[in-house]
């Protein structure tokens, strides 16, 4: 524990020998490519598939006519919303899916997927979620009357700012962003006398299988679902996709193993996106800087099909207080059809959009009344004897000390000598001007509850299982550090498995950052189970109270003789015979454990960027990027780390570069990577990064969330740092990203204003 073991993943990654979905090689397999939509809403009429039929290789062309699957629902909306897995009727977005055409190789395929052709009708069109949101807007679903699917205000109290004596209004675009993993979506069917076995890169494995069983109506042990390698998820690769379903439909029905591979230009448009909020904010406050009210009016862009995301308005809501103390919130969210792809959790998952907001109307209050933007975030922290915290929302803060990671922040950045700098650079005709942000964030993660089992095996090696899924986190190598710990068997002979519904029983899988919290918990308590077992039956054999051993490198020896003792492959092997167990006890060293989540832990931190703008050209650089965050206590600072800097890069890239962009009549004008900018470590400076520790009294390794705590606390400090830069020349807020075009013409209009 606490140790930065390497990981041991890696070898297989830098060398190639690490298998993802396309390296999973199937005898006799058939390939699938989807014929998309061109086109964000219209009424379909004939799909022509008879020429691609008479090219080489075709096994079949299939249509929602030919299939006549069920529809993806979601408990959070109405029935009216459901997704068709091959559009039926109308298409609401470019890139939906509207055929599938099955051949022998993906080459023959995608050549006849060129020769089906598809009658459209076309309909107006509504890519903008407050323009979606009004009466007069065209209709994505007729039925349903409206566009709105969710109009919430989760109960909150009306608040009236009459007679408050500052309030800051400011209305905020928190933008649409591809998730881009290495690995694009897609999946395996194999049918066989049992049922179905289906590989797919997905990160909760259990409730695929759980879904795809329902739908399909087979019984749940008749579906295998298998992860292999997966080339990062960010939440993307939680759900189940239409696509899976239809692959998975054909290949029961032909009798055939089928393959999808995305392309990446498909990525861009059919894997879900994520954020999407515009945001109307007001902030009240006294004019000593203490906040005394949050009004937030969020319009939540859902995509063509609202239902998986309507949650994420919802963890914006719980969040929006941020880590000071605002007694009174009047939250209200509308959750929007647009004709666009449908949007799901990005890492952070409501909680960056929240992080944001706050951070960057505190920053506008500490403007308008003409003070440091660090007092005024000291005047209304909550303070770490005040823990544990409740909100205005109603969320339970476990532990905190926001005051020392921030001050922490400013004094790793030289903060008093960034602001000399700052007002020398201010006073120097076409000097480029310094820009510094602060972003102090609490995060909210872990929920639910975990699988993990631990066995030793008869040669001394142990196997762990989890229900916790990797995406690339480093999961093998953490829970062996659980396991090692506690058992002292060395990492290199503990097997972790994970990601196979036909071994892992249970299990919730990875998002939301809870897989320390949940599932190594979870570890952490079997391998103790097996332990104590271990003690009881090695004190049995050796004819001795189990308080006189000790833990030797490969087992137990008697305290005060080494010499008698006996090796773990020993134990298991003798836990196996009956004869020679004490009484009462169950053969085999084996435990497994269900650790459900007590309530949410609160993770938290203060980043602080440094950025330089040209004020002739409007260019942003970052110059520094200082994050101290706490995440409780900390099992690998390695990945702790390298989750940091992962996170860090993508809270900056949407400060600064990334941004998915719809024309007026629905087409998608990012859709590759030449038009999307997603920036390369090239446009990053080496991240100073630090951790403090504060263990949380919700589980008993004293363990919070880290893996979306760097883009929670980075995206606000970057958009910060470049308004402070320019705010001297009249500039008030821009939205990102922070574009060079976007910066330069927030400069003209404030010039001319």
């Amino acid at each position: 524990m606490g140790h930065p073991v390497l990981r041991t993943e890696d070898p297989g990654m830098l060398t190639g020998a690490t298998r993802y979905l396309d390296d999973v090689v199937v005898d006799d397999a058939l390939s699938a490519v989807f014929v998309r939509s061109i086109t964000a809403h219209a009424l379909l009429g004939e799909i022509e598939v008879a020429g691609a039929l008479k090219q080489p290789g075709v096994v079949g062309v299939f249509t929602a006519q030919d299939l006549d699957l069920p529809g993806l629902t979601s408990t959070w909306v109405d029935e009216v919303f459901a997704r068709p897995p091959l559009a039926k009727g109308t298409v609401r977005f470019a890139g939906e899916a509207v055929a599938v055409v099955i051949a022998e190789t993906a080459a023959h395929a995608m050549d006849a997927a060129g020769h089906v052709f598809v009658d459209y009708d076309f309909l107006p069109s509504v890519t903008d979620p407050v323009a979606a949101a009004s009466d007069s807007a065209p209709l994505l679903f007729r039925e349903a009357g409206t566009n709105v699917a969710i109009d919430d205000d989760y109960g909150s109290e009306r608040l009236d700012f009459d007679d408050a004596e500052i309030v800051v209004r400011a209305r905020f675009v928190n933008q649409r962003l591809a998730p881009v993993p290495m690995e694009t979506n897609g999946c395996i069917a194999i049918p066989n006398a049992e049922g179905l076995t289906l590989w797919l890169p997905c990160q909760a494995p259990n409730t695929v299988r759980d879904d795809l069983a329902k739908l399909m109506d087979m019984d749940q042990a008749s579906v295998r679902v298998r992860a292999p390698a997966i080339g990062g998820g960010f939440g993307a690769k939680i759900p189940f996709y239409p696509e899976h379903l239809v692959i998975a439909e054909l290949a029961r029905r032909l009798g055939r193993t089928i393959k999808w591979i995305e392309t990446r230009s498909e990525n861009m448009v059919a894997m879900t996106h994520g954020r999407g909020q515009v945001q109307d904010v007001a902030l009240a406050a006294r004019q000593d800087g203490t906040i005394t009210g949050l009004k937030v009016d969020v319009v939540d862009d859902a995509g063509a099909y609202p239902g998986d995301s309507a949650e994420l308005p919802e963890l914006t809501w719980k969040m929006s207080t941020g880590v000071y103390r605002i007694p009174k919130v009047e939250f209200r969210t509308r959750y929007v059809a647009t004709n666009t792809t449908p949007t799901y959790a990005y890492r952070g998952a409501g909680r960056p959009e929240a992080a944001t907001m706050v951070e960057r109307i505190v920053d506008m209050l500490a403007a308008e009344i003409g003070m440091d933007p660090t007092e005024v975030r000291r005047r209304n922290l909550i303070g770490k004897d005040e823990f544990p915290y409740r909100t205005a929302t109603g969320e339970v803060y476990d532990v905190g000390d926001y005051e020392r990671v921030l001050n922490d922040g400013l004094v790793i950045a030289g903060y008093d000598d960034l602001r000399a700098d700052q007002a020398r650079r201010r006073a120097e005709i076409g000097t480029p001007q310094l820009g510094i942000g602060i972003s102090c964030y609490v995060e909210m993660t872990g929920w639910g509850a975990e699988f993990a089992s631990v066995d030793v095996n008869d040669d001394g090696t142990a196997t762990v299982l989890t229900g916790t899924a990797s995406t690339g986190q480093g999961h093998a190598t953490a829970w062996a550090q659980l396991v090692t710990a506690t058992l002292g068997i060395p990492i290199e002979s503990i097997h972790v498995v994970q990601s196979d519904t036909a071994v892992i029983p249970r299990g919730e899988g990875t998002m939301g950052s809870r897989s320390l919290q949940a599932g190594g918990v979870a570890i952490a308590d079997a391998a103790e189970a097996v332990y104590e077992k271990a003690v009881q039956l090695a004190g049995h054999l050796l004819e001795v109270a189990p308080h006189d051993l000790v833990r030797a490198d490969d087992g137990f020896a008697v305290a005060g003789a080494p010499d008698r003792g006996l090796t773990w492959a020993e134990l298991a092997s003798s836990a196996q015979d009956a004869r020679a167990l004490p009484s009462g006890m169950s053969p085999g060293l084996r435990a497994e454990s269900d650790f459900k989540i007590a309530g949410h832990t609160f993770p938290f931190g203060a980043h602080l960027a440094v950025v330089e703008v040209d004020i002739e050209t409007g260019a942003v650089k970052l110059l520094r990027h200082i994050a101290v965050d706490d995440c409780g206590r900390i099992l690998n600072p390695m990945i702790v780390e390298g989750q940091v800097h992962g996170g860090i890069g993508q809270g900056v890239a949407q400060a600064l570069f990334e941004e998915v962009v719809y024309d007026e009549v629905g087409n998608p004008l990012t859709g590759s990577l030449m038009t999307y900018t997603m920036p390369s470590a090239a446009e990053f400076p080496s991240f100073e990064t630090v951790r403090t520790e504060t263990p949380t009294p919700l589980n008993h390794l004293g363990a919070k969330g880290i893996g979306e705590s760097g883009t929670v606390g980075s995206t606000g400090a970057v958009l910060n740092a470049v308004v402070d830069a320019l705010a001297h020349l009249g500039v008030r807020h821009i939205d990102m990203p922070l574009t060079p075009q976007r910066v330069w013409a927030a400069l003209r209009e404030a010039r001319a204003s």
